[in-house]
């Protein structure tokens, strides 16, 4: 008896393993995938001079991709070899990649727009008349490609395993006994498998299940609590894909982080917390044996504390970067200005400035940010590079105290410190915010099971997700992208001319949007409340 235990043992290294492997190395390539595209944003804007609706619509095409194979995969996928599929999707993903990094391999060095030109000189620096010249600089922009390395090692794998595999325990023997044709050969077999043959369904051709599919999808939509799902589902998932996406640039302008550091914060602590939220929610729904009812709760009560938290983001605000003659004027006062005419002043109204270009210099005497050094009166600069320094700016003298120094630096004046302090409590409070709607995850998915037939779950399920890419995941980048447009108080101008990418935006109101995208963790509440409701009655 021993003996026979001993053979029948699965070995540690099985192929079964080996595929959950391959498929959660696949996952973490799809993640680092969307992470790395999302991080990239506020620089492909600048790159490319795309405004933030438009870099929406970009990161919303994964969906629409998606859309266009769902049904092919979803019809054929039981009936191809499972996991040389899984291989090929990764092979095309690994593509995707190199055909949107392509662009920038094939335009050439970056030419960031500039106000600044060089005269060369003697003595190694450079004296020039900022009030007078014009220009532009070339920074070359190597893209990262190490996601297409991944995406093609996560596929490997899945070319070397077997179509079909036989469970635990289970002989090769009888794993040939049983092995049927189409649809009935399972990549993991179904329990009924060593089922008599009597007893085996009869295949049910295409035109029956076309018959029985509208009656069905009728039957489907006419579950109360199913709707409610979907709408509190395509509900969330704009709201989280928002601020997904939009929340890098949103520190950056807010807190005054770059983009790379944000998305690095955001990996650090917000991921984390939606582990830690999914285990904990399934933890607290075995524990406590939630019924439907219970459960939906659960995600009211989830739903509130989450808009709770965002609600405390609000108020958890810097103030806007004082630029002259966009957020303050000339002389220091709060001025909030979507106009560029308010870039002129007497100071500058000699230098006959462009006002398309955004070549910000830090003041230090008086800690105003200038667009431009001509917009600053700045007659002389010494240094190159990052290390140029610009002196006789009339318009600093212009503030209303007598500073003998009337020189800048080349990039924006820091925040103030509180911001910095600020920016922790910020930091903290995502995080909790990440953490409850996280929690509220596995009892969803839980009620959405228990709230249908089980003849059709699987049609359930599948529209669950049509709906969800279609709805949630393609729209809230676009419009949410245009709203934030709108806060826009300096854009940036295309080498061939035209409107490019915003350069400054009025943080006051990005909070404002902000706080939209969050709102919708309210609406989520309130049809969870009718959902209590229905199961009640």
């Amino acid at each position: 008896m021993s003996v026979e235990k001993k053979t029948a043992r699965e070995p540690c290294c099985s192929k079964l393993k080996m595929f959950l492997a391959a498929m959660c190395f696949v996952y973490f390539a799809k993640a680092f995938q969307g992470s790395y595209m999302k991080s990239s944003i506020t620089q492909i804007e600048r790159r490319f001079d795309i405004p933030s609706s438009l870099i929406g619509f970009i990161d919303g095409s994964f969906e629409i991709g998606n859309l266009f194979v769902i049904a092919f995969v979803s019809y054929f996928g039981a009936k191809l070899h499972r996991p040389r599929l899984i291989g090929a999707g990764c092979l095309i993903m690994a593509m995707g990649s190199f055909i949107t990094a392509a662009p920038h391999f094939f335009q050439g060095l970056y030419k960031y727009e500039t106000t600044i030109s060089y005269f060369s000189a003697s003595n190694g620096t450079e004296s020039i008349l900022p009030c007078l010249t014009s220009g532009s600089l070339a920074q070359d922009e190597i893209p990262t490609v190490e996601i297409q390395a991944v995406m093609l090692l996560a596929g490997i794998p899945f070319w070397f395993l077997p179509k079909s595999l036989p469970k635990q325990g289970e002989t090769e023997t009888v794993k040939k006994s049983n092995v049927v044709e189409g649809e009935q050969e399972h990549f993991i077999p179904d329990n009924n498998k060593h089922s008599n043959a009597p007893n085996t369904p009869a295949p049910v051709s295409m035109a029956a299940l076309a018959k029985d599919f509208l009656p069905s999808l009728k039957k489907l939509f006419s579950n109360t609590i199913y709707i409610i799902l979907i709408i509190t589902t395509i509900i969330q998932v704009n709201g989280f894909i928002g601020l997904m996406t939009f929340q890098p640039k949103y520190m950056e302008q807010t807190y005054g982080h770059s983009a790379s550091r944000a998305i690095f914060l955001i990996g650090v602590s917000n991921l984390p917390a939606l582990a830690l939220g999914i285990v904990t929610g399934g933890f607290i729904m075995k524990k406590f044996k939630l019924n439907i009812l219970g459960a939906s709760k659960f995600c009211i009560t989830a739903s509130l504390l989450t808009f709770s938290a965002l609600l405390v983001q609000y108020f958890l605000q810097c103030d806007n970067s004082q630029v002259a003659g966009l957020t303050v004027s000339y002389q220091g006062a709060p001025e909030v200005s979507y106009q560029q005419n308010t870039l002129i002043s007497q100071c500058n109204m000699a230098c006959s400035c462009s006002l398309k270009h955004w070549d910000p210099i830090c003041a230090a005497s008086n800690g105003l940010t200038y667009a431009s050094p001509c917009l600053a009166g700045c007659q002389t600069s010494t240094g190159v590079g990052k290390e140029m320094v610009f002196h006789n700016c009339t318009c600093i003298g212009d503030s209303p105290f007598p500073y003998a120094n009337m020189s800048a630096v080349l990039g924006q004046c820091p925040r103030k410190s509180d911001c910095d302090y600020m920016f922790k409590f910020y930091m903290a409070v995502t995080i909790i915010g990440s953490f409850f709607p996280a929690c509220a995850a596995t009892p969803g998915y839980i009620i959405l099971l228990r709230s249908i037939n089980p003849e059709l779950k699987s049609l359930a399920l599948g529209v669950h997700i049509l709906l969800i890419r279609t709805l949630g995941g393609i729209p809230p980048a676009i419009y949410f992208g245009a709203l934030i447009d709108r806060t826009c108080l300096k854009w940036g101008t295309k080498q061939c001319g035209g409107r490019g990418a915003c350069r400054i935006y009025d943080s006051i109101a990005f909070r404002l949007v902000n706080l939209q995208c969050g709102g919708v963790s309210f609406y989520k509440m309130y049809y969870g409340l009718l959902e209590s409701k229905l199961f009640i009655l």
